[in-house]
Parts: structure tokens; sequence; C-alpha cells
């Protein structure tokens, strides 16, 4: 699954021994939040979390720092990059939404890039 990933990221010719690296960092098996955990840890240092805060806020006019669920998975599904129905089944287990039906993009964006989520 890790190299089809890397492949749908445009790196195609990864060697075994760099994928088993990536695997060992992982504190156990690899599920949707461990790999967005790992992701932003890998990710410190990109872009900052008021960049990619920014980008969210284009679909957020009202400035709630929520998005609507069925918008947010209609986008995710219909544009670009499509994400899968297993994929859209990950987002929701590792970020569901309110009772609402409200996403809390600011948290989704805290934990790309701080590889946790914060303490209250």
């Amino acid at each position: 699954d890790l190299r089809d990933v890397l492949a749908s990221m445009g790196q195609l010719n990864v060697k075994n021994e760099e994928l088993e690296a990536m695997i060992k960092e992982a504190s156990g098996p690899i599920n949707f939040t461990v790999f967005l955990t790992m992701f932003g840890e890998k990710l410190k240092g990109a872009d900052p979390e008021d960049v990619i805060v920014s980008a969210f806020k284009v679909l957020d006019p009202e400035a709630t720092g929520f998005i609507k669920k069925q918008f947010l998975e209609e986008l995710l599904t219909t544009q670009c990059d499509r994400f899968s129905a297993e994929e859209i089944k990950n987002l929701w287990a590792a970020f569901p939404p309110d009772v609402a039906g409200n996403v809390d993009y600011k948290n989704i964006c805290y934990i790309i890039t701080h590889g946790e989520e914060k303490e209250e």
C-alpha cells in the first residue's frame, strides 16, 4: 500500500529498503491516523500551518473554522486526484464531523503540521 501511495505522488522506483525504513518509523500498524501523523512529522518546516489553514479558508467564506462534511466529501471525490470510498471512510474515521456535519479543518491542519492533536 505504501508503494502505491508513493507512486500516486510520483515516486515510482522506491527501493524495498526505503519502504521498510518508512514502515519501521511507525509505532505500530499504519492506519490512516498514523499515516497522517507520520506525514505531518515529515511536513514540519514545509508549509506553515497558517498557509494550509488559508487554503481551507477559501472553502469557508463565513470564517467559521468549519466546512460541511457533504461539501468537503463532494470536492474530494469529484475533483483532481479523487478520493476512493475507502479513503473517505478513513478520513471520517480520523476526523469525524460533529453532529451538525461540520468538519474542523483547523484541527486537520494542526495534525498535518504538528503530527498530533492539540491538548485542550
